[in-house]
């Protein structure tokens, strides 16, 4: 039985047709610099939105563009404190209230 195993390609690891007559979409290549001196070109579709900054393959390092192309700083929020959250839900009024149940709880438990 084992004579009789099919030998072969793997299936979608190569593909028998020849490229005459394609025609190949419009490309270009972009370079990526990090902060360990290592580049990489990139290639992309001309109709792509480029990007500013790509991971470094060698190190990982977030590589920024060699042309010299910042991307727009995106715009960060302040991070929320937990009153920040709790005025969301409540009103001073209504804390108020909460704090004098809890002081009288806490004294009659004493």
């Amino acid at each position: 039985m084992a004579d009789r195993a099919l030998r072969g390609v793997g299936l979608g690891a190569k593909s028998f047709e020849d490229e005459e007559g394609i025609e190949f979409a419009d490309r270009q290549v972009v370079g990526f610099d990090c902060p360990n001196h290592h580049h990489v070109d990139i290639t992309f579709s001309v109709e792509a939105e480029l990007p500013t900054e790509w991971e470094c393959p060698k190190c990982g390092l977030t590589a920024v563009r060699s042309d010299g192309t910042v991307g727009e700083a995106k715009p960060t929020k302040p991070p929320r404190t937990h009153w920040d959250m709790l005025r969301e839900r409540r009103s001073i009024k209504e804390l108020e209230v909460l704090l004098a149940e809890r002081l009288q709880l806490l004294r009659a438990a004493h």
